[in-house]
């Protein structure tokens, strides 16, 4: 398949016309990354979103690899003097790697088998006759040709033979296939505790699969996920049951047997050992796999949509923020951060054991740095503390305070890079910094935490780490693009993941930034060594100068595009950021067609469209258009709910079966997804996102287990 049946093969499976596919493949190419294309080159793949082009780039990608593979399989093949005019049709034909693999499985080099030891001892004519069902002679007679010292009796002719014939119906690709298609369509797994299941499973967690039994073609992905984890943990047995009678006879309309023929009872036995020996333990590993990977691609999907939401937080601008990250025999770190995340103090209290104290120096802290804000961890102790400062605030501290989630904040401050930029602070201290500049600025400050380890997905750790790491690293790249960052302010760990540039490149342009000073302009880029015309192409527009000396550098136009921002300046008489801009905009837009404007610009629509966009609101941040944090003055205990009350609260996580909600107090509540609307709600993600701040309603408080039902007001 040449380079253009590939781009045709992925605009039909994706459902795009052939030549947007064609120019995204090309761009691509030519090593242009997915924000920069999706942002600057909307002309040339008629506005290609970021999710679009990273599917077209994902399906390119199986496609390319399924070629080169093809290849290999034919290559192999004609090495071995196996290939007919229909085997290489059929291996020409096959359009999934599984197809592909399963034609060049009888002919794939294997290790030591049952039938390759019989072939070497020269069974291979005797079981053709097998497979061929001869109508004459009569079976002792077929097999004494075959009699010699490694085969000394005719029934172990016999067995060597049915072993060859097992693995050539184990292998046809035919059979294969159509017994996954029914394991698919008709299996069932099921699961059984384990003898020592119990005693591993102390605390209950797998007790609802103790006796399991689902469709594999209903089966959720939270449940493949918990039955592998229970299996791993040798607290479960599973076990996949297929009709065994309908699979029998798929073997046997593919390897008939003559009841006339005097070998017709070894070619049935031969299909009774596939299916038990080799087809079934096959399929069994391929439905598993299958299974594992659709849950393992639903749970980082769903990491993946939390953990945008969770970067795409606004920020808190313009305070000065004090942090807590609570414990209890080791005591609450504190950290107090000004508006740019610099460290004014550190100091740890012990509220459990020298209340009073602890007091003492949180009000000294905050009077002396004119904190606005504290930022209380949500993990060990953090209503207690929570209580404290609450009692401060009513006491008459002229604060507000919020939790925060602190998942991943202990990670960080182990971390290579929280040794670089706070070397001269005890890691214990680092967690509270940490917890303070991430409620400033959420992405800035959780781009330098692993991403599984911040703690709003499913199973994280037991799908595909490889596949998990790749995707959130997409998740980070698009919400860091999508927002812009400040080229004078930003961490390496920021700048990496801006278009085009990568780790190496942000350690250097920080360098640059160190020895040489803020950066003045866009244009100021080149003069960094290594960085060269194709990384200044894709970087330029995701890096912003609020206090650049063209204004321009302040917006997401790109710096190819300044010619015609200006013109569109010079037509309006207005300076960037005039108050007038909004309004003369619109008139703008009243008055032209945009069509016939863009082409008199020299420019396409779309980054027309953009560039208005841009001047209308330059220096616009997207999260600031969401709801920021909610901001406490007092505390409440779970005793404090009733049935009936209403709260706001923040949405901590978003899973399958609804999200968790903090409203205040020690534990989150659920909203499970049947108390999400009046209607049918098919997936939580569809009503909020981690981050929101919604209005919820207490149904049910159970004091016992701590547990909280909430209902979501619309």
């Amino acid at each position: 398949m040449d380079t253009n049946a590939i781009i045709a093969a992925v605009a039909a499976e994706l459902q795009l016309a052939l030549e947007r596919v064609r120019a995204a493949a090309g761009l691509l190419d030519e090593g242009n990354t997915i924000p920069f294309i999706a942002r600057y080159r909307k002309e040339v793949t008629a506005s290609l979103d970021e999710e679009q082009l990273r599917n077209v780039a994902e399906r390119l990608g199986y496609r390319r690899n399924m070629e080169e593979r093809r290849e290999t399989v034919l290559r192999s093949l004609e090495e071995q003097g196996v290939l007919t005019p229909e085997l290489q049709a059929e291996v020409a034909a096959a359009d999934t790697l599984q197809r592909l693999e399963d034609l060049y499985r009888p002919y794939k080099p294997k290790r030591r088998t049952r039938a390759t030891i019989a072939r070497e001892k020269g069974l291979q004519p005797l079981a053709d006759l097998v497979l061929a069902q001869p109508l004459e002679g009569n079976r002792e007679a077929l097999a004494t040709p075959f009699l010699k010292d490694e085969v000394p009796d005719i029934e172990e002719a016999y067995a060597g033979a049915r072993d060859i014939v097992a693995e050539a119906i184990a292998d046809a690709a035919e059979v294969r296939g159509t017994l996954r298609e029914l394991a698919q369509r008709r299996g069932v797994l099921s699961t059984a505790i384990t003898t020592e299941g119990e005693s591993k499973d102390a605390e209950g967690i797998y007790r609802m699969y103790y006796t399991f039994f689902g469709d594999v073609r209903n089966l959720r992905p939270h449940q493949i996920l918990a039955l592998n984890r229970g299996e791993r943990e040798e607290v479960l047995k599973l076990n996949l049951e297929i009709p065994e009678a309908e699979s029998l006879g798929i073997l046997a309309r593919h390897f008939p047997a003559d009841s006339g023929s005097p070998l017709s009872e070894d070619l049935r036995l031969a299909r009774e050992d596939a299916f038990s020996r080799l087809l079934f333990p096959a399929v069994e590993r391929d439905i598993r796999r299958g299974l594992t990977e659709i849950a393992d691609e639903h749970a980082i999907g769903v990491f993946a949509t939390n953990l945008r939401s969770l970067l795409l937080q606004p920020p808190l601008r313009g305070q000065t923020v004090l942090g807590i990250d609570p414990g209890i025999r080791t005591g609450c770190k504190v950290a107090v951060v000004d508006a740019t995340g610099k460290v004014l103090a550190t100091t740890t209290i012990y509220p459990d054991r020298h209340r009073t104290e602890a007091e003492t120096t949180l009000r000294r802290l905050a009077q002396q740095h004119h904190v606005s804000v504290v930022a209380i961890g949500n993990g060990t102790a953090g209503r207690e503390t929570e209580a404290l400062v609450a009692d401060l605030i009513g006491a008459g501290l002229p604060v507000k305070y919020t939790i925060v989630n602190e998942a991943g904040a202990s990670v960080y401050s182990a971390s290579k890079l929280a040794r670089q930029e706070l070397p001269d602070l005890d890691v214990s201290l680092r967690g509270a910094v940490s917890i303070a500049r991430r409620l400033q600025d959420p992405l800035a400050e959780l781009v330098k935490i692993e991403p599984k380890a911040i703690g709003v997905g499913l199973y994280q750790h037991d799908v595909d780490q490889k596949a998990l790491a790749e995707t959130l690293d997409t998740v980070i790249e698009s919400a860091v693009n999508s927002v812009g960052v400040d080229l004078n302010t930003a961490s390496p760990a920021l700048l990496e993941h801006v278009s085009g540039i990568g780790p190496k490149m942000a350690q250097t342009l920080v360098a640059h930034r160190d020895a040489q000073g803020p950066f003045s302009s866009r244009e100021a880029l080149r003069q960094v060594s290594g960085l060269g015309p194709k990384t200044f192409e894709q970087a330029a527009g995701f890096l912003r100068l609020p206090d650049g000396e063209a204004s321009l550098d302040n917006t997401p136009i790109h710096p190819e595009s300044y010619a015609v921002a200006r013109k569109v300046l010079e037509l309006l008489s207005l300076p960037l950021g005039d108050v007038r801009m909004p309004q003369a905009l619109q008139e703008l837009r009243r008055e032209w067609n945009l069509a016939t404007l863009a082409q008199e610009l020299g420019t396409g629509e779309p980054t027309l469209e953009d560039i208005l966009d841009a001047l209308a609101r330059p220096g616009r941040d997207p999260r600031d258009e969401l709801e920021g944090p909610i901001l406490r003055g007092d505390v409440l205990h779970i005793e404090d709910l009733h049935e009936g009350m209403r709260l706001r609260g923040t949405v901590r996580n978003v899973v399958d079966f609804g999200a968790f909600v903090d409203i205040g107090v020690k534990r989150d509540g659920l909203i499970h997804i049947s108390r999400m609307g009046t209607g049918y709600v098919r997936n939580p993600h569809e009503k909020v996102a981690v981050g929101d701040v919604i209005e919820v309603e207490v149904v049910e408080v159970d004091l016992q287990r701590g547990r909280i039902s909430l209902a979501l007001v619309d």
